[in-house]
């Protein structure tokens, strides 16, 4: 993905505060943001919204970030969407259930704003970032 190209990313994190930095941080990069704080709100976003990238909360009310991931990549195939866990949990239980579940890259929060710069401009391999 070309670093300069504008992309739409879908954010899905419950805790407010968190989520308005990282929209806050999305769009410092130049891109398009869009954000809801649930699951089933999420899937019916993304499917006006069309995103590029989705970064999820894994912890959500209603259905969890994992079960989430799966549905949208049952909607949206690698290649159109790359999928980015944000999350709190960093054992590697959870990294391997979220990129078996279809995410493209696992970060724990409140992650390295370097390598999700990275991940939503340019170079895009699997991503597992557990340091924290």
């Amino acid at each position: 993905m070309n670093a300069a190209r504008k992309i739409k990313v879908l954010i899905v994190d419950d805790h407010e505060e968190f989520g308005k930095s990282l929209v806050r941080l999305v769009r410092t990069f130049g891109h398009e943001v869009a954000i809801t704080r649930d699951g089933p709100s999420a899937l019916a976003l993304a499917e006006s919204f069309q995103p590029e990238c989705a970064i999820l909360d894994i912890s959500l009310p209603g259905m969890s970030g994992i079960e989430l991931g799966r549905r949208l990549r049952e909607v949206f195939p690698r290649g159109q969407l790359y999928m980015i866990a944000l999350t709190g949990f960093a054992d590697a239980d959870m990294r391997k259930g979220c990129l078996a579940a279809g995410f493209d890259a696992h970060l724990v929060k409140p992650g390295d704003i370097a390598t999700l710069a990275q991940l939503l401009g340019g170079n895009r391999a699997d991503t597992d970032d557990a340091s924290g």
